[in-house]
């Protein structure tokens, strides 16, 4: 059952002339590390046998999705780098684990099909793979352990004062690649739904596409903010030229702080882009590595 549709974004109302599209997981809640140490990576090793090789996934997992480049992937893609770093690592090799296939995932993300649990649903009827079937029934597992053991996780310092400063100046969207019931849930637990008109999740399509729906022939780009703690979500404010503020791993309290105090005005007085977006853009890139600890 879906809350929210693509033309809920596309009918977003415009009470004001700025546009803020947040981030969830990492973002608003301290939610990845939880998410992705006691849901993800004890649902890969038990789907794929690879209690042998646990801490070497583990490691390259936390590397993936919370401490490199490509923290904040849609779960498939994500999967697929680490299955492709795993088997290059020395004391993986050294164990002579056979680690998992990568081509099926691979072809599936390469697919027209949206990279749902649907579209991999669809994906599957095509095409019969077994290995599809352990990585759909991998993703649903994910689901269901995190609906079981993430409650309650709190917003990170600053997110409310954020969110009540920017509900009287610009209209505002969750924008995120979580999937839609566990985005409502989180946000309802924590009485804070009410700061945003629409809860797009992966459902909805990409965050670049949740902005162009939203934005399209209503705000003017340089009037649009993405929020967010990923490359990807840099990514996505880029695609529809619109401006980017980085929530920094590691510094998510300073980063809301700095917000509320200074960036988010100078977004309304338009003074964010250039040299002051420039220097914020350097500081998160600096915080996340391209390559693992143990290739160089």
């Amino acid at each position: 059952m879906s809350f929210y549709s693509k033309q809920d974004l596309i009918d977003l109302p415009k009470n004001h002339d700025t546009l803020v599209a947040i981030d969830s997981d990492g973002c608003v809640f301290d939610s990845m590390g939880i998410k992705q140490r006691d849901c993800f990576h004890p649902v890969i090793i038990r789907h794929w046998g690879l209690e042998a090789i646990e801490h070497q996934l583990r490691e390259t997992a936390e590397f993936v999705n919370l401490f490199s480049k490509s923290r904040g992937q849609n779960r498939f893609t994500a999967l697929l780098r680490v299955f492709e770093l795993l088997p290059n690592r020395a004391d993986v090799k050294n164990t002579g684990v056979v680690t998992p296939p990568v081509a099926p995932l691979r072809a599936f993300i390469e697919s027209n099909q949206p990279l749902t649990n649907t579209g991999l649903e669809r994906e599957l009827e095509l095409t019969g793979d077994p290995e599809l079937n352990r990585l759909l029934q991998w993703s649903l597992d994910v689901n269901r352990v995190i609906e079981d053991t993430v409650k309650n996780v709190p917003p990170f310092p600053w997110v409310r004062e954020a969110l009540e400063k920017m509900s009287a100046m610009s209209d505002r969207i969750v924008c995120s690649q979580t999937p839609e019931d566990a985005l409502i849930r989180e946000w309802k637990e924590n009485g804070i739904e009410h700061f945003v008109s629409v809860i797009a999740g992966q459902e909805l399509g990409s965050k670049a596409e949740h902005i162009k729906l939203a934005s399209r022939g209503k705000y003017e780009s340089s009037n649009v903010l993405m929020i967010g703690d990923a490359p990807g979500d840099f990514k996505a404010a880029a695609a529809n030229d619109a401006l980017f503020f980085p929530v920094v791993p590691g510094a998510e309290e300073t980063s809301w702080k700095r917000l509320v105090d200074e960036s988010y005005d100078r977004f309304l007085r338009g003074e964010y882009a250039g040299s002051y977006q420039d220097e914020l853009l350097s500081e998160f890139d600096a915080s996340l590595p391209e390559e693992p600890s143990w290739n160089l």
